[in-house]
């Protein structure tokens, strides 16, 4: 297993509910943490905050957030099972999102600021959760992989929404017209 970039088309498959938490599903988890935090030491500049199954090619309706996103060294993810957009609701913000299915390009994408979510833990409880500011963001990112939405397609034809990291680990404007109107692979047209 490893992460899947666009064009593949399995990134906009919709995701299948996991009806029973057994070895499989929780390998798929585990599989998921370790390419997470192995992609992390080829991007010195990035943090790889969340994953979603469909993500590794798998369309099962998982995720993995980051416990702490202030610190790379702690690896710890959670797993949410079945995870459920129960509500989304605030201000309407724009901020920078990436994604590593979507290699080298991020977007100042626009998301409610508060989201609530509801799903299983890797033991089978339930959760919900009241998310705020970045982790609702995350959350309603990686809940989109689980239908076949990608961020990049809450910003289609926004000329000054898309940027690409340089050298240095700054976020520099793309030019929409030559480097993503027209690119077949980002879009999964080809």
């Amino acid at each position: 297993m490893k992460i899947i970039t666009t064009p593949d088309t399995r990134l906009r498959e919709k995701s299948e509910k996991v009806r029973q938490i057994d070895d499989e599903i929780l390998g798929i988890i585990a599989k998921m943490r370790e390419i997470s935090v192995d992609w992390e030491k080829d991007h010195p500049y990035e943090l790889s905050a969340a994953m979603a199954a469909p993500q590794i090619g798998v369309n099962k309706r998982i995720i993995i957030v980051r416990d702490d996103m202030e610190d790379k060294k702690n690896a710890d993810f959670t797993a949410l099972i079945n995870p459920e957009v129960i509500k989304a609701e605030g201000k309407i913000k724009k901020d920078y999102e990436g994604c590593l299915s979507v290699p080298t390009i991020y977007g100042m994408v626009p998301r409610p600021t508060k989201a609530r979510i509801k799903a299983k833990l890797e033991d089978g409880s339930e959760v919900r959760i009241k998310a705020t500011g970045e982790l609702a963001r995350i959350l309603l990112h990686e809940i989109d992989h689980l239908d076949g939405i990608l961020f990049i397609d809450h910003i289609k034809g926004v000329k000054d929404a898309f940027y690409e990291m340089d050298a240095k680990g700054n976020l520099v404007p793309v030019d929409y017209d030559t480097k993503i109107a027209n690119n077949k692979k980002l879009w999964g047209e080809e």
